[in-house]
């Protein structure tokens, strides 16, 4: 049993070593430039597919949740992208075809789009207004695109978190809007 317990310890210190190396390397810049983007637009709406579309979706519930109009991609009642509105796209890779599709419907119907990804010059980076890098591509223990998922999570409660404080909303402003018929 100890053996087992080290072995959970051990890989719990890797793993979030991982996720606090990525997000000790993301440019405080474009995080703040989302943030303004939030901010600034009548509609947030949230693109993404797999775990990175639920990472996105969670974020939207916290927007919701801080008063901030905001409506997932896919979804029978998003309405349209309209120039005043910001889709926040996420794609690790950058090539996911359904995202770097929602991107570019953005921009033809003059949406802002901020690409979250981590590859900087990859389609979707290329497509978006500005863009958020998470420099979580590369090397990992974890399979697939779990480091760049569990850090695009933190960075988007930590720009919760900030945007909260930056508009005064209380706990229980945000408690008022969470959901109640679950």
């Amino acid at each position: 049993m100890k053996g087992m317990e080290d072995d959970f310890r051990r890989l719990c210190e890797e793993v979030t070593a991982e996720v606090s190396a990525a997000l000790a390397a993301v440019d405080p810049g474009e995080v703040s430039a989302l943030e303004e983007a939030i901010l600034a637009a009548r509609m947030v709406f949230a693109a993404g597919a797999g775990r990175s579309g639920l990472a996105v979706r969670c974020f939207a519930v916290r927007l919701g949740h801080l008063g901030r109009p905001v409506q997932v991609v896919g979804e029978a009642t998003a309405p349209p992208a309209q120039p005043d509105d910001l889709v926040i796209a996420v794609s690790r890779s950058g090539e996911t075809a359904t995202t770097c599709a929602v991107a570019e419907a953005a921009v033809r119907a003059g949406a802002r789009v901020t690409a979250v990804t981590a590859h900087p010059e990859s389609p979707l980076a290329r497509a978006a207004s500005a863009r958020l890098v998470i420099p979580a591509g590369g090397r990992s223990i974890q399979f697939g695109g779990s480091l760049f998922e569990q850090a695009a999570m933190l960075l988007f409660d930590v720009v919760a978190l900030r945007l909260q404080r930056r508009l005064g909303v209380t706990v229980e402003e945000m408690q008022a809007r969470h959901a109640n018929l679950e």
